[in-house]
């Protein structure tokens, strides 16, 4: 894992603002700064280097004379692709994964990207056609931001480092409107004004007079009446055998391995494989917020470690913890938060990247797989119900609510919204979650400035993200479910749990995470079998509990989904989180993010003061989407046009 930046420019030499880039991403990747400079100086790649694979040589940017490439994430099964062209006369100059994109590229052009499998975001600047190549992969899980400034294009690894290349911070309305309607960005947005995201599964094409994105990949939902339907037995093993390979891949490095672990099925699952096959045992590293049992699970994950033979390390995470590491977690994301859960996963990375360790698996991106969420069980029972008793269908929805009391309003409703006759429009349901979204705009549109809040009312978030996407051809006439899993894979899991929970909160302290369940291959496979084989009456991720069930314990195997929250911050009494919420509700507290309505966010803070514990959970997504829209505001100063 690495940081990577690059500028091409139509005017004079780029090196000042290549290094200052460079600097701003060190902490993705300290082992090693290099860069590359056309000889006219006018295009230039900087690389800052995190060593897990080829250690002695794997030193970028890389080139062949021609082409030259800075690459972010792993290649797996490298050695394979490396064995096929050398065997066509390709050269390699490291024993990196890396290259092996760079003599791809020469021989397949663009099309490379079907032979790579694995966490990526690179470029190659092809000198001979005077063109940039720039790929992200499959999923998002590597970010990649490009911008055109002054006669430059610039792309980097995060916005931090355009911004010391000369980028201006300035607020994107556009973003800011989208967020505050309660929507993640959309999948090529940021909050800032000019600076997108190559979209998952997306390459960019540029030369002097030409820009272009362009998708090479999709999860491809097989329409209603077209799902392949193998033997439940028969889909179990394939299910297990490409994850077991999938694994075994991610174990590939040339250092440690850790495993995040908490009391889930997903990293439960991952660890018991990773530990099986690996030829010593894991170090498991676990969070733990103390005696608050709504949210603590180090008892199940100690009892995980020890099915599977791995070495357990929890990590203790205390309130002042969360308020000390605030303002930093934020700053690495780059965008809003909804829960402390960020700021104890930079904790937790920090805490690991203490211990020696370089590179861990997670257990991120089975819930978009498998359909793991509430949301997606009460999509089900709503919207697939033919043949259920309305009885049955209603006892199985207050089930849901009591079984997931910590979630409600974070990732289940509390209740439907008007918003919400737009996409039934466009659908012919409402996806759940977009209801709960929906509820946390309400409340932010009654502490905006009125002009703003204005707008953000007439404004039809929801419809602009979905009229971005391809429906015909991706969303309608497929599974209520697998449309909403469809919907969230291009808005919740790039926007927010590949960022928030994943690389910006390990890469702030140059820890590389890998990720078994968002493996093309098992995705291609599972995204084919019905919606029956994920969610069966009560149980969520079913198959996936019969993969792993030779490899977890049985509290794990009968135990329901639980999202990984960390305690709420809104509506403490006392301590150091309540002071932090209600300094950073006040308006003498530092900067505060411009298009706030003082005298409503005073009015919110004191109605927070009262808040049942019992609210606290709903509350929450709106008092951190405040606080960290503060704390950007804080720390970039961004302006507004």
């Amino acid at each position: 894992m690495c940081g990577i930046i690059g500028i091409v420019s139509q005017n004079g030499p780029i090196h000042e603002e290549l290094e200052k880039g460079m600097a701003a991403i060190s902490h993705r990747g300290p082992d090693k700064l290099g860069r590359w400079f056309e000889s006219d100086g006018r295009v230039g790649l900087g690389h800052t280097r995190l060593s897990i694979i080829d250690l002695a040589t794997g030193d970028q940017p890389i080139t062949d004379g021609l082409r030259t490439i800075v690459a972010n994430g792993e290649f797996y099964d490298f050695e394979a692709i490396r064995s096929e062209l050398e065997k066509e006369g390709f050269h390699f100059k490291t024993k990196s994964d890396s290259e092996i994109a760079l003599h791809l590229y020469k021989r397949m052009g663009t099309a490379c990207l079907e032979k790579l499998r694995g966490e990526f975001a690179f470029a190659i600047w092809d000198s001979q056609n005077q063109t940039l190549f720039a790929a992200r992969d499959r999923f998002g899980i590597k970010p990649l931001f490009y911008t055109q400034h002054k006669g430059k294009l610039l792309f980097a690894s995060e916005i931090k480092a355009l911004f010391a290349a000369g980028v201006p911070a300035i607020w994107d309305e556009e973003s800011v409107l989208q967020v505050c309607a309660g929507l993640i960005l959309h999948q090529d947005r940021s909050l800032f004004k000019g600076i997108r995201q190559i979209p998952p599964g997306h390459f960019l094409l540029a030369s002097k007079n030409s820009l272009k994105i362009q998708p090479y990949w999709d999860f491809n939902y097989p329409e209603q009446g077209h799902t392949k339907k193998p033997p439940m037995e028969e889909a179990v093993l394939e299910t297990r055998r490409l994850l077991e390979d999938a694994i075994k891949l991610r174990l590939r490095a040339d250092v440690e391995v850790g495993c995040y672990l908490s009391g889930g099925l997903d990293s439960c699952a991952v660890l018991g494989m990773a530990n099986h096959f690996s030829q010593r045992p894991l170090r498991a590293f676990t969070l733990s917020f103390g005696n608050d049992s709504a949210y603590d699970e180090r008892t199940i994950a100690e009892e995980m470690a020890k099915h599977a033979g791995a070495n357990f390390e929890p990590i203790p995470v205390t309130d002042q913890d969360i308020v000390d590491n605030f303002r930093e977690s934020v700053r690495h994301a780059e965008t809003v938060c909804i829960n402390p859960h960020g700021v104890a996963k930079f904790i937790l990375s920090k805490k690991v990247h203490a211990a020696g360790i370089k590179t861990v698996m997670t257990g991120e991106g089975s819930d978009e797989v498998f359909a793991g969420y509430p949301h997606f069980r009460r999509d089900l029972w709503l919207y697939n119900s033919e043949g259920q008793d309305p009885k049955a269908l209603a006892e199985a929805l207050e089930q849901l609510k009591a079984n997931n009391s910590v979630s409600q309003g974070v990732v289940l409703p509390t209740q439907e919204s008007p918003k919400s006759a737009r996409i039934k429009q466009l659908l012919g349901f409402v996806p759940s979650f977009f209801e709960t979204n929906f509820q946390m705009g309400e409340k932010l549109g009654m502490i905006l400035q009125p002009e703003f809040g204005k707008r953000m009312a007439e404004r039809e978030a929801a419809f602009l993200f979905l009229n971005e996407l391809d429906l015909s051809r991706q969303v309608l006439r497929r599974d209520p479910v697998n449309q909403s899993l469809y919907l969230w894979s291009k808005l919740a899991l790039p926007g927010y749990i590949l960022t928030v929970l994943g690389d910006r909160m390990e890469m702030a302290h140059s820890l590389e995470g890998r990720l078994p369940f968002l493996d093309h291959k098992l995705v291609e496979y599972v995204s084919q079998l019905p919606v029956s084989y994920k969610i069966k009456g009560l149980s969520e991720k079913y198959i996936l509990k019969e993969a792993a069930k030779p490899y977890i314990t049985d509290t794990i195997y009968k135990r329901q989904k639980h999202p990984f929250l960390a305690p709420p911050a809104a509506g403490r009494d006392e301590g150091p989180m309540a002071e932090f919420v209600r300094s950073q509700m006040e308006s003498s507290s530092g900067s505060r993010f411009p298009f706030f309505n003082e005298k409503a966010l005073a009015g919110l803070n004191a109605q927070l003061q009262k808040i049942p514990a019992a609210q606290r959970g709903i509350a929450d997504p709106l008092v951190m989407v405040i606080v960290s829209l503060n704390m950007l505001q804080d720390v970039f100063r961004p302006g507004t046009e």
